[in-house]
Order: structure tokens, then C-alpha cells, then sequence
């Protein structure tokens, strides 16, 4: 029998993260556009990220139409890495004259250029990127590439930049205790074997 879900944060009642997830109201609009296999996933960080900003909004398909995900009023840049993307640096959006809309393609990178690809009209947007260097806290998933990061963690390192000095770490909250419940839930033993002993890079 499953257990009954948290119907906010989609969590098992007994381990509702709701009491941790903060009310944040960014200038910066964030749109989250979900690969259906991510959406799916049971650590869905992508879900967590938009029910703690205000005016965020989580879309799940493969395919969007320019309705679906715009936001009058603000300037489009898409979160993914390419040639000629610029480096989310403190105070960046100053140049931009209105406020961000800030698209996130979520799912593995596979996913996330897939849908760039299959989507011309995102694909034509100006980019933005997170600086190297950062390290990813999501300590129970590996990554297909070094120097991933979760959705959740990249939202707030490019919010942090976006509207600096404000800092949006408190996003993160949710995230940690999700993690710190999936290492407790599979005992420091089966974690350190699969995670901490592993020589591949996590996501």
C-alpha cells in the first residue's frame, strides 16, 4: 500500500518538506521546463525550486509553444551552458534594462539539449550560464557530466547573481533536508559504497 503524499511538495506525508520551503519573491521570473522523464523522478528539486519563488511556474513536456512560457515585460535568457552564453556574474541584469525571465531546462543534459533542439523559438534566446567552479551538494545522484548541479542549486546560484547583494540561499533548505533524509533513509554503509567510494562525478 503507498504511502499518502504531501499534495504540495509531493513527499510522503511523514517526510513533508512544505515547513521548509520559503515564500522568496525574486524581481527575476523563473520558469522551470521539465523533461517528462524528470518529472517523474522521486527527487524532483525542480518542484521544490518553484513552489519557494513567487510568479514561478513548472511546465512538463517536450514541445512549447511561446504562450506557454512567456512573460511580458521581462527579458528571456535561457540557464544552459554554449557558445556566446554570459556568465551569471553579480549585477549582470543591470544590462538588461527589465527584469529576467529566467528559463531553466531541467533533465540530464541529454534531456535539456533535446529540448533546446526541438524548440527553435528557446533555442533562439539569449543564454546564460553559471561560472565554473561550482560544487554541487546533491550527494545521492551522479551526473553525466563534472560540475553539475542540481536544478534547485542552479536557480539559486543564478539568482543570487542576477540580483545581487540579495541572497536566495534559503531556497536551498528543502533541498538539504531531502537529501540528508535519502542518506539517512539508506544507512552510512550502502551510501558510502555507492556515493562516497565512487570515482565518477555525481549529479
Amino acid at each position: 500500500m503507498s504511502r499518502p503524499l504531501c499534495l504540495r511538495c509531493k513527499r510522503p506525508e511523514s517526510h513533508c518538506l512544505c515547513t521548509l520551503i520559503p515564500a522568496l519573491s525574486p524581481r527575476t521570473r523563473v520558469v522551470v521546463l521539465q523533461h517528462p522523464s524528470e518529472a517523474r523522478h522521486a527527487l524532483n528539486t525542480a518542484r521544490l525550486a518553484v513552489l519557494g519563488l513567487d510568479g514561478a511556474r513548472r511546465l512538463v513536456g517536450e514541445y512549447f509553444q511561446h504562450e506557454q512560457w512567456a512573460e511580458p515585460g521581462y527579458a528571456p535568457r535561457v540557464l544552459f551552458p554554449g557558445e556566446g552564453a554570459e556568465v551569471l556574474v553579480p549585477g549582470c541584469a543591470a544590462a538588461t534594462g527589465a527584469p529576467v525571465q529566467l528559463i531553466v531546462p531541467d533533465g540530464t543534459w541529454t534531456h535539456a539539449r533535446k529540448l533546446l533542439h526541438i524548440n527553435p523559438q528557446l533555442a533562439a534566446l539569449p543564454r546564460v550560464m553559471l561560472p565554473p567552479g561550482l560544487a554541487t551538494r546533491y550527494r545521492v545522484r551522479h551526473a553525466d557530466i563534472p560540475g553539475a548541479l542540481s536544478t534547485i542549486e542552479a536557480v539559486t546560484h543564478a539568482l543570487n547573481a542576477l540580483e545581487a547583494p540579495r541572497n536566495f540561499d534559503e531556497l536551498l533548505r528543502p533541498f538539504e533536508a531531502l537529501i540528508d533524509g535519502q542518506i539517512a533513509g539508506m544507512g552510512a554503509d550502502l551510501y558510502a559504497r555507492h556515493h562516497l567510494n565512487r570515482k565518477v562525478p555525481w549529479r
